[in-house]
């Protein structure tokens, strides 16, 4: 990608760009930056991020038509834990991207609920209709789809001020020394490997020597159980940083299981069981497709009327197996 270095503070990056490069509207440089193609000091950015003296703007020039964006209703099978006129809310499958994207145009979620519900809010960009927040693809659990643009505007303003309650149920390694902790640490891009996310003690400087853009974040932990080597993690969220309960609980000590990203897929240590009940638990373990962490819980007031809806959703199979696993293993070596 080209890099230009930023001469003066305080322009927006879309007018920025505009500037720059006169002949691609501001628009169209709007959809460009939501679509990935616009990079400042390495991390992906809004269109409305604030530009200072100094700052490294990566980009590609837009194509003359917008990403390949496939917005076509599919028959993928979901599942919906509640519905009414303004809003929808999802029990979201592992696996399941959110909504299309470069690389990945079709296939997601929002295929699937334009076929199930046509008529959705406008959402944050034009491949997000309905979207108010968002899960990992790998990530199961609850997630809430607006139906009308007021709904979709009054959800994401709850959400900025922390109106919505999302709980997460994760089983970690480890066994903690805590009943109860917050993790307060801000969140970035790692300044290596592009791919993750990671937690920050203090500013960090990517390999460029430019500094990481990094943004407050802060999850409640508490545990609901504890075996052998493992435990149990509820996890609320007062921020939605991008993995944040997986970088979190990664940071303390205590990865999520099976997450290929933060040091969840990891060998059972030597002699913690018995021969036979290692050799099972670690094949169970081997078999994951990805980290257990479960999206269980929703709370938040109805967009229209006010009134406070409570919401769970079940773990999935693979998930439950394994906690059934472990209990019984625990029984066996208690007995």
């Amino acid at each position: 990608m080209p890099v230009q270095v930023v001469q003066q503070d305080g322009l927006r990056l879309d007018k920025w760009l505009a500037q720059q490069v006169p002949q691609v509207s501001r628009q169209r440089w709007q959809e460009w930056i939501e679509a990935g193609g616009v990079r400042v000091n390495g991390e992906r950015v809004k269109p409305a991020c604030k530009l200072h003296t100094g700052d490294r703007v990566e980009y590609t020039l837009p194509p003359d038509r917008p990403p390949a964006i496939d917005l076509r209703p599919e028959p993928i099978p979901i599942e919906i834990v509640y519905e009414d006129d303004h809003l929808l809310v999802v029990n979201k499958p592992r696996g399941l991207t959110v909504h299309p994207a470069p690389g990945h145009p079709h296939g997601t979620l929002v295929n699937a609920l334009l076929a199930y519900a046509p008529r959705l809010s406008q959402g944050s960009a034009p491949f997000r209709p309905g979207i108010v927040h968002r899960l990992d693809k790998d990530t199961t659990g609850l997630l809430i789809v607006a139906r009308t643009d007021q709904a979709h505007a009054r959800l994401a303003a709850d959400l900025q001020r922390h109106a919505i309650e999302r709980r997460y149920l994760a089983l970690v390694w480890g066994e903690p020394g805590w009943e109860q902790r917050t993790v307060e640490l801000p969140i970035g891009r790692h300044p290596v490997d592009r791919k993750r996310m990671a937690a920050f003690a203090k500013r960090p400087v990517s390999s460029t020597g430019a500094t990481v853009k990094v943004r407050p974040a802060r999850t409640h932990f508490l545990v609901r159980r504890r075996w052998r080597g493992f435990a149990l993690l509820e996890a609320t969220l007062d921020t939605g940083r991008t993995h944040q309960v997986r970088v979190h609980a990664s940071a303390i000590g205590h990865p999520v299981v099976g997450d290929p990203l933060y040091g969840g897929r990891r060998p059972l240590p030597p002699r913690l069981y018995p021969p036979k009940v290692h050799a099972r638990l670690q094949a169970v373990l081997d078999a994951l497709p990805a980290q257990l962490l479960h999206a269980y819980a929703l709370a938040f007031r109805h967009p229209a009327t006010g009134e406070p809806i409570r919401l769970t959703a079940p773990l999935p199979d693979d998930f439950t197996q394994l906690l059934d696993l472990l209990g019984q293993v625990q029984s066996l070596l208690n007995g």
